[in-house]
């Protein structure tokens, strides 16, 4: 791979400020999605590996810990300037192992790099409380104190920027953590691991392990030195971690799936709701849980609506991600494309309406063409369903209401779009929405300040902002007794 700093692709685990080979020499390849072309291969890691990872985190714990907060900050944002620096050879490598559009990968990387700049400053904010005494000569209060090592488990299609926002909050907090990236997108977590050791953090606080990945979650989440676990997936393979951990009584925080309703009301613009929803829904091909998967628009305005959006999808460039003006590259592998496929079928065999979507013109193996449905019911998996392709779904509805009901109509609370002009009806519908995220008249909805996160099965806990930070932290509380009378002056 070219790149022009050839160091940040590194085919090796990371482990104790080593890079390290699997024990039994096992290893699998990292495919272009784009091209099926073999990028390098990994290797595969033993059980013992993944605990050798843990005591190395568990014992580099009492030393960053121990640093002034102002310290950890300045390692921080010397990793962050490093990932502004090298952003070139990062979007680079993301798109070659992911997929996306080379400028999607830009944005994903100054995305990920603004949660090291966060939390590096958030990590001077981990306040404690002075509490009023009710005990007499007492005084109570509360400290904030790092849980430990953490171990976070990241997916494929954010494979970036779903590390930083997870260990910088970790880090910054204090805690030591073990990242085990999808074995689809491993280059991008060696690269952060490469940078960190130039960043100066030290041998341990930041390690990354590859292997099988129901060995490597069973192995973090029984590990009691393993105080918390951070994972973002299918909801599902959230359940069976959840389960996983209960033994050891962990701190757990999950990002899990979505199924965003995006409504649409009659007040606005056909045109300008149209435009936002094609936005919300084919970022990352589809890919990505904020996606815009059940397209609600008001009977008055719905065929209006359609037309703007089949006709904005018709001009997507479908192809390899790092060719030019490029809109939509590759699934991540083909099992995605059969998927999408199923789901099209499924909602056509039940009544649905093919508008767009011609799978003849795709440019490979592993690409979904954009593709429009409309008259869509809840008895469809393009509606129950978190698609995680670029699979449009329309419904219309006439009342708020009917849509109400409809938008909630899901296991998934993640995010919901609005799309009205009518502050009354803004309020009414963001209040009954089932959703930990709602974003009105715009689909830009995330960055370090907010509270990620969803509710119902979409997860538990919130990542990025003050909250982020909390999932890596204990509330000690004292009681300083015998301190005799106080008097002023």
């Amino acid at each position: 791979m070219k790149l022009d700093d050839p160091r940040l692709f590194r085919q090796y685990a990371y482990i104790d400020g080593k890079w390290t080979h699997g024990d039994a020499g096992r290893e699998e390849a990292v495919i272009d999605p784009a091209t099926n072309e073999v990028l390098g291969h990994i290797p595969l890691l033993e059980a013992d590996q993944i605990r050798a990872a843990v005591d190395a985190a568990d014992a580099a714990f009492v030393q960053w810990r121990a640093l002034r907060v102002d310290e950890r900050c300045e390692r921080l944002l010397a990793w962050y300037d490093l990932l502004q620096a090298h952003r070139e050879d990062l979007a680079h490598l993301m798109t070659r192992e992911q997929g996306k559009p080379l400028p999607d990968a830009r944005g994903e990387v100054e995305y990920g790099a603004s949660f090291v700049r966060w939390f590096a400053e958030e990590g001077k904010r981990t306040f404690g409380q002075t509490i009023p005494s009710h005990i007499p000569n007492a005084a109570l209060g509360t400290l904030k104190e790092p849980v430990g090592v953490a171990a976070l488990i990241t997916p494929w299609n954010f494979p970036l920027a779903m590390i930083t926002r997870k260990a910088a909050a970790a880090m910054a907090a204090g805690c030591t953590v073990v990242v085990k990236p999808a074995g689809e997108t491993p280059f991008s977590a060696l690269a952060l691991a490469e940078l960190a050791e130039r960043a100066g953090i030290p041998a341990g606080v930041f390690n990354v392990v590859l292997g099988d990945a129901p060995m490597v979650s069973e192995v973090l989440c029984k590990e009691d030195r393993v105080k918390a676990l951070s994972f973002t997936g299918s909801t599902p393979v959230g359940r069976l971690l959840l389960e996983q951990s209960a033994s050891t009584v962990k701190r757990v925080s999950l990002e899990l799936g979505g199924n965003a309703p995006f409504i649409v009301g009659p007040d606005v613009d056909p045109k300008e709701a149209a435009l936002a929803a094609v936005a919300a829904k084919f970022q990352t091909a589809g890919q990505d849980c904020l996606a815009a998967n059940r397209i609600l628009v008001h009977e008055s305005i719905h065929d209006e609506f359609v037309a703007h959006f089949a006709e904005r999808m018709l001009a997507f460039n479908v192809g390899n991600g790092l060719d030019s003006e490029i809109d939509i590259g590759p699934l991540i592998h083909r099992r995605a494309v059969d998927k999408a496929a199923a789901i099209v079928d499924d909602a056509l065999s039940k009544g649905a309406t093919l508008v767009q979507g011609d799978q003849n013109r795709a440019p490979g193996e592993n690409f979904f063409m954009p593709t429009l449905l409309t008259e869509v019911t809840a008895e469809m998996k393009v509606w129950r369903e978190e698609n995680f392709a670029p699979v449009a779904g329309i419904t219309r509805y006439s009342t708020d209401e009917e849509v109400i009901e409809m938008a909630n109509d899901t296991e998934y609370g993640l995010s919901a779009y609005i799309f009205t002009h009518d502050i009354r009806r803004i309020w009414k519908i963001m209040r009954a929405l089932k959703n930990g995220m709602v974003a009105v008249n715009t689909v830009k909805m995330t960055g370090p300040p907010i509270p990620f996160g969803g509710v119902k099965q979409s997860g538990l806990g919130r990542e990025g902002g003050t909250a982020g930070i909390e999932e890596y932290l204990e509330t000690k509380y004292y009681c300083l007794g015998g301190l005799g009378s106080v008097s002023g002056s």
